[in-house]
């Protein structure tokens, strides 16, 4: 028995980092939106409301696709259905050239929903697919390594962004917003998205080599299941509107940060310096997922959440009341806090959740639709006050929400748990 064990365990190693690589390959594609936000807002003359239909755009995805992608998930397996993802993923980066050819602001957003519909089936796919890469006690942990990965994505898209899209073109000293200053800030914008689109197809050639390891390792297959049935659980309804607190906070205070940053009350910073300032804060959410990993073998996971809730809620209420740097170094702080968030929440709910592992995890992503519908709350806060500073109560009363999710998981034990409870 020691030896197939050995080598099961072996194949589950190399089958987790093959999938983490997809947790990069979106942070990458998702936190690109952050300085696309202030390149279409210029490049297109858009208000703040208008200029966050991109992250309307990407996010309402998940909402319209993620209970149809469990399906498929259940029907076609892990392997199939992420390389599926990565194709649809693909083919979104090349509807974008023919969008901006057409000077068509609507086509970028259709593109970025056709993107961000790929990401949602390989949430779906991957996010359990880790936490039952091998033993139940280290899902949170694991889970946590991998959105480590997403991090550095996050962290390296903003950068990488910022330097494409937001400079030459209408972005250049003394530019002004003319016909030839428009093209090239387009044909930036189709640069950074076919490339993007090769990057994608290279992964989906990586995971098609490595299938039959990811097929040997992964959970047996089950009968196609409803994912509506994760409706039937409590918890994985209450999961999923923790979700949709925590990414819509998240992707409001991101897709704030580039011109809340430039603005002469804060920083007053050349516009492709505060993109390329983004990255600190998703950045702080990649140190933070790499210390989360470790600390949440010793803590009980409900613990760390509640506290890690409390701590970006006081900051985003800090930001909303001051201005200058200490606002800015308050804001980029969030990212730390936020780290572990989204893996912690999603492996508490499963752990937790009546409904098959399929069905709860469609519903999970789902409840990032958040992402689509709270920045936009935000924004038209922020366009009526004429500042950003006020939008930020938006993310610091989903903190509050977070944290009750946090103290409920703490009071209530794991299926698990409970089990083990019983059998002694």
């Amino acid at each position: 028995m020691t030896v197939p064990d050995a080598g099961k365990r072996q194949g589950a190693g190399l089958a987790f980092a093959y999938v983490t690589t997809l947790f990069f390959a979106w942070g990458f594609a998702t936190s690109l939106i952050d300085p696309l936000i202030a390149a279409v807002k210029r490049v297109f003359d858009l208000n703040n409301a208008e200029a966050f239909l991109t992250t309307f755009a990407w996010f309402i995805a998940y909402g319209l696709m993620s209970l149809p992608a469990a399906s498929v998930l259940s029907k076609l397996g892990y392997s199939r259905s992420i390389i599926g993802a990565l194709i649809v993923m693909v083919a979104g980066c090349l509807i974008v050239p023919a969008a901006t050819a057409a000077d068509w602001y609507p086509g970028v957003l259709i593109a970025l929903f056709v993107i961000a519909s790929g990401v949602t089936l390989l949430q779906v796919a991957a996010n359990p697919l880790v936490a039952e890469l091998g033993s139940p006690k280290g899902a949170s942990s694991r889970l946590n390594l991998s959105q480590a990965f997403n991090s550095l994505g996050t962290t390296v898209g903003p950068w990488l962004g910022s330097h494409v899209l937001l400079t030459g073109g209408v972005f250049a000293a003394g530019a002004v917003v003319t016909a030839a200053t428009r093209t090239q800030s387009l044909r930036s914008i189709d640069m950074a998205f076919l490339g993007m689109g090769a990057f994608f197809a290279l992964i989906a050639v990586f995971i098609f080599t490595a299938r039959k390891k990811i097929n040997a390792a992964a959970p047996e297959s089950h009968n196609a299941v409803s994912p509506l049935k994760a409706l039937s659980s409590p918890w994985a309804v209450f999961g999923a509107l923790a979700i949709f607190l925590y990414v819509g906070s998240e992707v409001a205070i991101g897709g704030m940060l580039t011109n809340f940053l430039e603005s002469p009350d804060i920083l007053n910073a050349p516009i492709e310096t505060a993109g390329k300032m983004v990255a600190l804060y998703w950045g702080g959410a990649m140190v933070g997922r790499f210390i989360g990993s470790a600390v949440l073998t010793k803590v009980r996971p409900g613990i760390v959440l509640a506290f890690c809730t409390v701590a970006a809620a006081v900051l985003c209420l800090t930001v909303s009341q001051i201005g200058g740097p200490t606002a800015a170094y308050a804001v980029l702080s969030i990212g730390l806090f936020n780290s572990i968030m989204f893996p912690t929440i999603f492996t508490l709910t499963l752990e937790r959740s009546t409904a098959p592992t399929s069905a709860t995890s469609g519903l999970l992503v789902f409840g990032i639709i958040g992402g689509a519908l709270l920045p936009q709350v935000a924004a038209h806060i922020a366009d009526a006050a004429g500042k950003l500073q006020p939008a930020f109560i938006v993310p610091m009363l989903g903190y509050v929400g977070l944290t009750i999710f946090a103290i409920g998981c703490i009071r209530t034990k794991a299926r698990t748990e409970v089990t083990s409870t019983a059998s002694h």
